[in-house]
């Protein structure tokens, strides 16, 4: 597994679970479950840094 595998895994896997292709037409879905992703692991991190 290349690291931009790992990087895309979650958008990747939710789009085979839909049952669209991740690599086509599932291009901006996978985009944006991964951001939404990140942005809550981000936030998780700095909130237990902070708090």
């Amino acid at each position: 597994m290349k690291i931009a595998d790992a990087i895309l895994w979650p958008g990747t896997k939710v789009c085979e679970r839909m049952g669209v292709d991740p690599e086509s037409d599932g291009g901006l879905l996978r985009w944006m479950i991964n951001t939404l992703f990140y942005l809550a692991v981000c936030l998780i991190i700095v909130w237990i840094i902070v708090v």
